[in-house]
């Protein structure tokens, strides 16, 4: 308590910011500005309260850093700083705010604010406080801003960074540039497109690599290392961002780590979830609450009949792992047609509602039916259904209703 109000009545000096400050530019100096995530030019600057969600490793930091050295002719007309710094630990974000805000600075970009005490309520008091103050904070896809302390939805701006696709892999890479595709062009266009994209080149091998490691952006830094590293990015998501998130106990984050595992073993798993309560220990409900935070951490990805709501959980009819480069790095064996829908899965999330339909494999937003498979892939199981498609591996271009199933990653 008496720290508490120390840091309330302290008087911030520049001697106290340098630690941070010099944080914040070497990270500047440091951030290339060749690659730009495909959210970086659908976010409004100009909104005065921002907030970006994502799961750990797509980019968010690398984002805000790229628009503070593309928009401020000097680094310190804004400023950065992450919530997870040790320097918090014996100085206050209020604090720094207002020393800031004295020293003419407008411009507040706050990284993991889920790592800091009552940060809604921290923000939206800054926000009322200081009314020409932009302030844009990144946090753990997990946040859940409707229920926060402090009703900051009528305020601000909210966005979701997801990982890579396969469009901005190509992008990334120096392979091509090409546009994303809106879903309806793909399934009415996809040859031309793909003959566009395909010559001079083969696609298809790239796409292998992508689905190997190719979701993240810093696949590149981590070159073989890679895939440890994303076990690692998994391991602190639940060992450190859900506990500042949903506050749960060592005892749910073992549980956690189990049920993680014993999915990864087991995709695409049809759940039993009256066993897996038994194999883990838990109630039905805890388990439940496990899956949706596990999926909403971008670990995990659940198909469900109808689409997902958050406040009202229900069993899902399978789960897989979020993405490939997961498959890879958490499983012993990656099966190839479990891989072709994870991808197809992925992918389609972030731009439709994807359900599981009674005929075929997926459903999107209940208007569109597929089947994903390889080159043998038939429209057997959903012969005569009303917009039926198949997504399919193994080519690189495709007719009529048969989509090459690399192409769903130019969907975003």
């Amino acid at each position: 308590m008496y720290l508490c109000i120390l840091k309330k009545i302290y008087i911030m000096t520049e001697n106290d910011v340098q630690v941070i400050r010099n944080v914040y530019l070497k990270l500047y100096k440091n951030t290339q500005m060749a690659f730009k995530r495909y959210l970086h030019n659908k976010v409004n600057w100009d909104a005065r309260l921002i907030g970006i969600k994502g799961m750990r490793g797509v980019g968010k930091t690398t984002m805000l850093l790229q628009h503070i050295k593309e928009t401020f002719a000097k680094p310190e007309e804004a400023f950065y700083v992450s919530l997870d710094h040790f320097w918090f630990q014996t100085n206050s974000l209020p604090n720094l705010a207002d020393y800031l805000y004295t020293h003419g600075v407008r411009h507040l970009y706050l990284d993991e604010v889920h790592k800091y005490p009552n940060w809604s309520i921290i923000i939206k008091n800054l926000y009322d406080t200081y009314d020409d103050l932009t302030i844009v904070y990144t946090g753990s896809s997990m946040l859940e801003i409707d229920n926060s302390k402090a009703d900051l939805s009528r305020r601000q701006t909210m966005y979701t960074l997801e990982g890579m696709s396969f469009r901005e892999y190509l992008a990334f890479t120096r392979t091509l540039e090409v546009d994303a595709v809106p879903l309806e062009k793909l399934l009415t266009d996809h040859l031309p497109i793909a003959m566009n994209i395909t010559e001079g080149r083969s696609i298809l091998p790239i796409f292998e690599k992508y689905l190997r490691q190719g979701y993240y952006p810093f696949a590149k830094e981590a070159g073989r290392d890679y895939h440890i590293r994303l076990t690692e990015v998994a391991n602190l998501v639940i060992e450190s961002d859900m506990p500042a998130v949903e506050g749960v106990s060592y005892t749910t984050i073992q549980k956690t780590k189990q049920l993680l595992m014993v999915i990864a073993q087991n995709v695409p798993l049809v759940p039993n979830i009256s066993q897996l309560c038994s194999q883990l220990g838990t109630t039905r409900d805890s388990c439940l609450k496990m899956l949706y935070s596990l999926d909403k951490a971008g670990l995990l990805s659940m198909l469900t009949k109808q689409p997902k709501d958050y406040k009202h959980l229900v069993s899902p009819e399978k789960i897989f792992l979020n993405n490939g480069n997961l498959m890879y790095a958490l499983t012993s064996e990656v099966n190839v047609g479990t891989l072709r829908e994870t991808f197809f899965l992925n992918q389609c999330n972030t731009v439709a509602t994807v359900t599981m339909p009674k005929k075929g494999d997926f459903a999107l937003d209940g208007r569109y039916l597929f089947e994903v498979g390889g080159k043998g892939k038939t429209f057997q199981q959903i012969a005569d259904e009303p917009n039926s498609y198949l997504a399919v591996d193994g080519i690189e271009m495709g007719s009529s209703n048969r989509i090459p199933l690399w192409m769903f990653g130019l969907l975003y």
